[in-house]
């Protein structure tokens, strides 16, 4: 493929997977991971301090759009600031991205009313979204696919601490200095992680002069606003059928439709069609990545819900309830990465992941009233190695799949498919939820919440526990069901060398096995 006329570069100029600072990464990964983890913290810290903010700044009506303005613009610049990595370099953007993410805090910190909350959240997510898309894409430019499993413990690790710590460090900031600390606890950190990688962080630059792909963010920014709108709005606040849900997936897939014939057009597009055409491996591996997602929100969700209405576990424990869940995540993915590492074999770790994630999810939406806390922290432990198996294998596929040039492109297609799956999957699995539970619902007086039944008689109280727990058997078999295709897309993933670190293969010579593995 010929360069692009405005490109200054000749092949030799493209960044490949040896050209990453040589020695210890970690130092640099530390800067990279401490502000992945600040914007995985900030959604569970944040959604703990709600009642507080409410009870302040008033505005209960407007209280989704706290958390809808920052899922929505997270996901419409995720994709921008990939390409903008791509093009203008790395370290520049990251760097600009995190400065962003602060500026949000700080402000969100010094909102006097939820409009200006609201306003200032969706300034945050512009960062949000640059810290997702550039951590992902840094880890693939320092660390090549054959050493990636070396590392794949500290990305676990962040994920485990922003699930299980962020309803922990909410509920005690929230409760001791006030909710406006839920956001100025991001500034001494962010300013750490800030500080750190402009020192250590040192990778390749490179700029090329092309012009920006105005009409494919545009229409692009129009497919995943209405596609997450819907998501967020369906069977909540508008139902399934309405014309307002109708009219958004007409536009999420005219806008589609229309992004796809403009991106094969495009001297520099948004999202290169390459990426998924190149090589089969790399949408197999977002779908892998889109059933992970679902499975991380919606067992973040109801899990918790279901030990506490169902089995009476304490709420102020919340994020404690994960731990069956999240500890295998750590263990399991640091193992596997490094038996990657040492074998260069990685099929079969998405295959048994996903396969431990039907069986997991399945033996979940058998739970019911008399299901004890051992039974359903030895199925979160079965679905928490299936996740540990899947979902870093998963980006090592994705980053094994396509070019050096394009991987700020790539890696953020894949945060964005993780986002939204994760949308849409809160959304299916909220109005199942509710289509089960309504009938049995406590009046207003109670709430409705993980508390109600204590303040119902035996009959109603009974009722509306096995309404719950009908609830989350429609969730789980729902999950259990897309992870048994996600299962079919990982024995569909072909055994190609992982990229190591050494100098490339020429024409005359192989550094890896030739031959994929099916």
């Amino acid at each position: 493929m010929s360069a692009s006329p405005e490109s200054p570069a000749p092949p030799a100029a493209v960044p490949t997977a040896t050209e990453g600072p040589p020695g210890n990464v970690r130092p640099v990964l530390f800067g990279v991971m401490l502000a992945m983890l600040l914007a995985m913290l900030d959604n569970m810290v944040v959604g703990t301090a709600m009642p507080t903010i409410v009870g302040d700044l008033g505005g209960l009506e407007h209280i989704s759009w706290v958390v809808t303005a920052y899922t929505l613009v997270t996901a419409v610049t995720t994709p921008v600031w990939g390409k903008f990595g791509d093009l203008f370099g790395r370290k520049p953007m990251y760097l600009a991205s995190i400065a962003v993410f602060l500026a949000g805090s700080a402000l969100c910190g010094a909102a006097r009313s939820m409009p200006e909350l609201i306003a200032f959240r969706a300034l945050q997510g512009v960062g949000a979204g640059g810290v997702g898309a550039g951590a992902f894409a840094l880890i693939a430019t320092l660390v090549p696919p054959r050493e990636r499993g070396r590392y794949q413990g500290m990305t676990a690790s962040v994920m485990a601490i922003g699930t299980i710590g962020g309803p922990l460090l909410g509920g005690f900031v929230t409760g001791h200095w006030g909710w406006r600390w839920a956001f100025y606890v991001n500034l001494p950190l962010g300013l750490v992680s800030l500080v750190w990688l402009w020192r250590m962080l040192h990778v390749p630059a490179r700029r090329i002069r092309a012009r920006i792909d105005r009409l494919g963010i545009a229409l692009l920014t129009v497919t995943i606003s209405a596609t997450v709108l819907a998501a967020t709005w369906a069977g909540t606040t508008y139902a399934w059928g309405s014309w307002q849900i109708v009219t958004l997936g007409a536009t999420a897939v005219l806008g589609l439709a229309l992004f796809v014939r403009v991106e094969r057009r495009a001297a520099e597009p948004v999202l290169p069609p390459a990426i998924f055409t190149g090589h089969r491996n790399f949408p197999l591996a977002t779908v892998l990545l889109l059933a992970a997602g679902v499975v991380m929100f919606g067992a973040g969700l109801y899990l918790p819900l279901f030990q506490q209405t169902v089995q009476g576990a304490s709420a102020a424990d919340s994020g404690l309830l994960l731990l069956p869940l999240m500890v295998p995540v750590v263990i399991v993915s640091t193992l596997a990465g490094k038996v990657m590492s040492a074998t260069g074999r990685y099929k079969i770790f998405p295959v048994l992941g996903a396969g431990l994630l039907t069986v997991g999810l399945g033996s979940l939406s058998t739970m019911g009233t008399d299901t004890s806390r051992f039974l359903t922290c030895a199925y979160m432990v079965v679905v928490g190695t299936g996740l540990g198996l899947t979902q870093q294998m998963a980006g090592t596929i994705a980053q094994n799949s396509v070019d050096m040039r394009d991987m700020g492109a790539a890696m953020s297609t894949v945060t964005l498919f993780r986002t939204v799956g994760g949308s849409l999957g809160v959304a299916v699995f909220g109005s199942l939820f509710t289509r089960a539970v309504r009938p049995d619902l406590p009046g207003a007086g109670t709430g409705g919440g993980a508390h109600a039944p204590a303040h119902l008689p035996t009959g109603a109280r009974d009722a509306y526990l096995n309404a719950v727990a009908g609830g989350t058997h429609q969730i789980f078999l729902t999950g259990a069901v897309l992870c048994a295709a996600a299962f079919v897309a990982a024995l569909c993933v072909v055994e190609t060398p992982l990229r190591g670190a050494g100098p490339p293969s020429g024409p005359g010579k192989t550094a890896a096995p030739s031959t994929a593995v099916k």
